[in-house]
C-alpha cells in the first residue's frame, strides 16, 4: 500500500498495531500557504460590488455572505452593510412574502418544505428564511430548522437561511427585513418566513410580509387560548395540520371551532375573508389548495390596492424600528453611560434607589447632551 505523507498515525497508536489500525490523522494547511479555488472567495477581501454582484448573480456562497454581513453586530460592519443594502434595494420588491407562524410542534417546518417542493415543482424560486430562538443564557440557537427540510434544502431553486432570533421580539430576527430585500434581489419571488413558536406578543412578522398563515393542530385542549386571540385576529388564513389517518375527523372539527370563533373577529384584510382549512404536511393534501388561496389573496389585494398600500406601511413601520435599535444602541455605547451603569446597578441591588430613579439617573445623560 502506497505510504500517505499527508497523514499520520496518532501518538496513542497501540505499540503492536498492524494494518487493520485504520485511524490516521490528516495533516492541516498553513494559513500561510492556504490556497482559495477559483470559485472561492478569500475572506476579508470583499468588497461592496463584489457583494452586489454576487447576490444579483445568484451566487449562493455569496448571498450567504451577504446575510451575514447584515446580521452582523459588528460596529465596522455598519456601514459596508449599509452600502450593499443600498444596491440590491433597487432590485428588490418583486416577490409574494408569506410569514409562517404556530405553535411550537404544529408541523411548521413540514408544512414549508411540502409548499416549498410543490412551488419549485411550478417553476418558482423559493427563499426560506427561518428564525430560532437565542438562549437567554449563553445567547447561542441551534438553527436546526433546515435539517428538518431535507428534500427541500437539495433544490437548486431554494435557498434556506436559518437565522438566530438573538433576542429580538415578534418571533423573527433582528434583520430579517433586510434579508427578505437581499433573497428577492437574488431573484427569489416567493418568500417564506417562518418564525419561532408563537405566543401572545409575538407577531411582529405581520410587519413584514404580505400574507400571514397561522398553522393550528387539533387535539390540543383549548385551542383558542393555545394560540392566543391576538395572534388569529392579525392572521390572513388559518389551517389545521396533520390532518391524515385517524387524525382526520379530530382536524375537521378543529376547523369547523375556529371557523366558527373567526365569526366574531374582524377580518385581518379588508374585503377578505379569513378562511380555515385542513392541510396534511405528511402526505401533500390541501397544500396546492393552500397556495391557490394565497394567489387568490394577492391577487385581490393588488387589485383593491391594499397590497401596495400595505407595503407602503411596513416601510414606515421599519424606520420606526430603525430608529429605536439606533438610539439603544447609541445610548448603551456612551461612554458616560458605560461608567455610570455600574455604580448605579450596585447602588439597585443595595436598595439604596428605585428601578424608576435609577432608570431617569441614567437618560439624564442622554437628554443633557
Amino acid at each position: 500500500m502506497k505510504k500517505d505523507k499527508n497523514s499520520y498515525k496518532p501518538d496513542w497508536t497501540p505499540k503492536n498495531a498492524g494494518k487493520e489500525f485504520a485511524v490516521r490523522v490528516v495533516k492541516g494547511v498553513d494559513q500561510n500557504q492556504a490556497t482559495y479555488s477559483s470559485g472561492s472567495v478569500k475572506p476579508n477581501s470583499l468588497k461592496i460590488d463584489d457583494y452586489v454582484d454576487g447576490v444579483l448573480n445568484h451566487n449562493r456562497t455569496l448571498l450567504a455572505k451577504t446575510i451575514t454581513l447584515i446580521e452582523s453586530n459588528s460596529e465596522k460592519h455598519f456601514e459596508l452593510a449599509h452600502k450593499v443594502l443600498q444596491k440590491l434595494l433597487l432590485h428588490s420588491g418583486n416577490s409574494i412574502r408569506v410569514g409562517i407562524t404556530g405553535v411550537p410542534g404544529a408541523g411548521k417546518s413540514t408544512f414549508i418544505e411540502a409548499l416549498g417542493m410543490y412551488l419549485i415543482n411550478q417553476g418558482h424560486k423559493v427563499a426560506v428564511l427561518t428564525v430560532d430562538p437565542s438562549s437567554s443564557i449563553t445567547r447561542g440557537s441551534i438553527l436546526g430548522d433546515k435539517t428538518r427540510m431535507e428534500k427541500l434544502s437539495r433544490e437548486n431553486n431554494c435557498f434556506i437561511r436559518p437565522s438566530p432570533s438573538g433576542g429580538a421580539l415578534g418571533g423573527v430576527a433582528r434583520k430579517s427585513r433586510e434579508t427578505i430585500l437581499v433573497c428577492e434581489a437574488a431573484g427569489y419571488d416567493i418568500i417564506l418566513v417562518e418564525t419561532v413558536g408563537v405566543g401572545q406578543s409575538e407577531i411582529t412578522v405581520r410587519s413584514m410580509v404580505d400574507f400571514f398563515l397561522l398553522i393550528m393542530i387539533s387535539g390540543a385542549g383549548d385551542e383558542l387560548q393555545g394560540i392566543k386571540r391576538g395572534v388569529i385576529e392579525i392572521a390572513d388564513a388559518l389551517l389545521v395540520n396533520k390532518s391524515d389517518g385517524e387524525n382526520q375527523k379530530k382536524a375537521e372539527i378543529a376547523r369547523s371551532e375556529y371557523a366558527h370563533a373567526l365569526h366574531y373577529l374582524k377580518p385581518a384584510t379588508e374585503g377578505w375573508d379569513t378562511p380555515v382549512k385542513t392541510c396534511s404536511a405528511l402526505t401533500g393534501k390541501g397544500i396546492e389548495d393552500a397556495w391557490m388561496m394565497i394567489e387568490n389573496f394577492v391577487e385581490l389585494t393588488k387589485r383593491t390596492n391594499i397590497f401596495e398600500q400595505r407595503r407602503k406601511e411596513q416601510s414606515i413601520e421599519w424606520v420606526h424600528r430603525l430608529i429605536e435599535e439606533e438610539l439603544k444602541n447609541e445610548f448603551y455605547n456612551n461612554e458616560k453611560v458605560k461608567s455610570m451603569l455600574p455604580g448605579i446597578k450596585e447602588e439597585l441591588l443595595a436598595g439604596k434607589i428605585l428601578t424608576i430613579e435609577a432608570a431617569k439617573k441614567l437618560l439624564s445623560i442622554i437628554s443633557s447632551k
